[in-house]
């Protein structure tokens, strides 16, 4: 009996001071709490009154309230501000880009020259000097006369060529054996030449036509065109007043979902049920203004491609407040022997 009730006299002093351990730490927990609230309240009522003081220094009002009148034209002026920073900026931005509407552009010695007229790049590829040779036999000039008709008549006239996909084989030594006896090419480096890199080659062209010269218009001809350079140039010079200019013969055509197909679109089923092509210039000769060729060039890492270089520049367009001159002239008129297409 005395053994039983000294274990149970030992179990209630165990119990009790569980208990006052537990209120203890209770008691800190609640204490450490109330001070944490307590110092963020006092720190955000030190930080608000910061502000109503910084406010009443800055308004220099004192303590005084603000109308509802007076806020409002405060408000009101700061809008005005704000629009009229984004102007000066867009108008700038714009300035700088090219978006201006004279014809002159100052050389920064206080004259000024008139502008490029047009930028030709004759899209052509390994195999065709044939081709080149009877352009400019037929209507490009060569030598001092090129550079003549870039002087008198604006219009610079250049081929375009990529890269062979083995870099400095004899494709490309070919090349640029003839570039130095010729000086009409505009070899693109990044471009690897190839049929289905074609459309990326004429993107590439704008870009590097754009950021080179500084022209009214940027026209892409195929190797195989015969060119009235005058009338082209006199057809292009009554679209000078119209800043965001796609000019070619336009069309619109079937979409090929058979993968066999000569003119196979990998992406036909964005074309929808119809399976018809949108509005755009025939490839084998139209031209862009200057604001559009900035618009390629500033957008270049966006712009998708086609299977084809007209359609992907027509595609670039959508959605633009650009104007689609479906211009007579640059339509194929006539076939002669060997596939040339006489146009303009």
């Amino acid at each position: 009996m005395h053994t039983r009730g000294g274990s149970s006299s030992r179990g209630q002093s165990g119990l009790g001071f569980g208990s006052r351990v537990s209120s203890l730490l209770l008691a800190m927990f609640a204490t450490m709490a109330t001070i944490y609230v307590a110092g963020r309240l006092w720190q955000d009522a030190e930080t608000r009154l910061h502000l109503v003081e910084e406010l009443d220094e800055r308004i220099g009002q004192g303590k005084s309230a603000v109308s509802v009148d007076d806020t409002l034209k405060i408000i009101a002026c700061r809008e005005q501000q704000k629009r009229l920073s984004a102007v000066e900026m867009e108008l700038a931005a714009a300035r700088q880009a090219g978006f201006v509407s004279n014809k002159l552009v100052d050389k920064g010695d206080g004259h000024s020259k008139k502008r490029i007229l047009v930028v030709i790049g004759i899209i052509t590829t390994f195999g065709r000097k044939k081709n080149r040779d009877a352009i400019r036999k037929a209507w490009m000039p060569t030598g001092a006369a090129l550079k003549k008709m870039e002087d008198e008549k604006g219009i610079v006239l250049r081929f375009v060529i990529g890269r062979s996909a083995n870099r400095g084989d004899s494709l490309d030594r070919e090349i640029d054996n003839e570039n130095r006896q010729t000086n009409d090419f505009i070899v693109l480096d990044g471009q690897v030449e190839a049929t289905e890199e074609q459309p990326k080659k004429s993107k590439l062209f704008f870009i590097h036509a754009v950021e080179t010269w500084d022209a009214e218009f940027y026209a892409k001809v195929n190797d195989d065109v015969y060119v009235n350079i005058d009338a082209l140039g006199a057809t292009l010079s009554t679209h000078l007043d119209k800043p965001r200019t796609y000019i070619g013969c336009m069309k619109s055509g079937e979409v090929f979902s058979e993968p066999t197909h000569k003119w196979y679109e990998p992406d036909w089923w964005k074309f929808g049920d119809a399976k018809s092509y949108f509005r755009h210039a025939s490839g084998e000769i139209y031209a862009i203004s200057r604001a559009l060729a900035q618009f390629i060039s500033i957008n270049r890492s966006l712009l998708r491609t086609y299977a084809h270089d007209d359609v992907s520049t027509g595609s670039w367009f959508i959605g633009l407040d650009v104007k689609h001159i479906d211009e007579s002239k640059f339509c194929c008129s006539s076939w002669a022997t060997g596939s040339i297409c006489a146009a303009v």
